[in-house]
């Protein structure tokens, strides 16, 4: 794939707005509407230094290169820990109590004893999403908000083999705190691209020849009918109203996850980690 595919949209400032539904599985004789998690405010990505929280978190922040390390606390016990974990620590340790942290990050964040304050990572180069992508999906998140989902989406994504994700500047969750806690080290595994216009990216990865396909429990073609043997996009859409109108016809091909039981929804990052599932036996095969 030529690097003249990828014009690093997320540099484009012009944004669109556009609404639609949709359901990522259903049972074969059901048909009622998906319902994801509850979607949490959205919020900006944050400029500038940022809190991670939770041992495999900060593990995994403190063994990423690229990672630049600002502030470390940890209580006595956290710190024990974490050398046992991670070997010595080189950055500056603050050591703190678990009431300090209680007041900085709030009595209900489960800390287990440690924060870690660093830079954002670097965003990917297109031209890197596709050099990693090597047979495995591209995973694309229309206004997933949750950063529960999209923390167990990038797990499920260094679980299963995706390639990276992708999801829009604004209507996101910042990539800090609870999705970094949920995604359990993923977020320093899984690359992540942040884009201002979802359909011109999809339309760049088009050019760069993935297929894009959108999960929808209403489409004809089952997921695992699917050819895996091009480079492919897997669009999700969000918790609550699913893909957008023009996300939707933006992708190549709708898809839906075959189900058979009772219940007639999917979470948005269970409906991933299948979709992932699929992705990855069908290479095998």
């Amino acid at each position: 794939m030529s690097k003249d595919h990828f014009k690093k949209p997320w540099r484009d400032k012009n944004r669109f707005s556009a609404s639609g539904g949709q359901r990522y599985g259903r049972p074969l004789r059901a048909k009622t509407p998906h319902r994801g998690g509850p979607a949490s405010s959205s919020g900006e990505n944050a400029e500038g230094p940022l809190v991670l929280f939770g041992l495999h978190a900060v593990e995994a922040a403190l063994k990423n290169p690229k990672r630049r390390v600002h502030r470390l606390m940890l209580t006595e016990n956290a710190e024990r820990r974490l050398i046992e974990a991670v070997g010595p620590i080189t950055a500056k340790i603050d050591r703190v109590t678990p009431r300090d942290l209680d007041r900085l990050l709030g009595p209900d964040t489960v800390h287990q004893g440690v924060a870690l304050e660093t830079e954002p990572l670097p965003e990917p180069d297109w031209d890197e999403l596709a050099r990693a992508a090597d047979g495995r999906p591209l995973i694309v998140l229309d206004q997933v908000t949750d950063p529960h989902n999209v923390g167990a989406i990038l797990r499920s994504s260094a679980v299963f083999g995706a390639s990276g994700l992708v999801m829009t500047h604004r209507h996101s969750p910042p990539l800090n705190g609870v999705l970094a806690k949920s995604a359990s080290g993923a977020l320093e595994l899984i690359p992540v691209a942040l884009v201002a216009n979802l359909a011109r990216a999809m339309e760049e990865l088009r050019e760069a020849g993935f297929a894009l396909v959108g999960l929808d429990g209403e489409a004809e073609t089952a997921i695992e009918d699917l050819d895996w043997s091009r480079p492919t996009a897997l669009v999700m859409g969000s918790e609550g109203k699913g893909l957008r109108e023009l996300t939707r016809k933006t992708c190549d091909t709708l898809a839906r996850i075959s189900t058979d039981g009772p219940v007639a929804s999917l979470n948005v990052s269970n409906a991933a980690a299948i979709a992932l599932y699929a992705a990855m036996r069908a290479r095998r095969k």
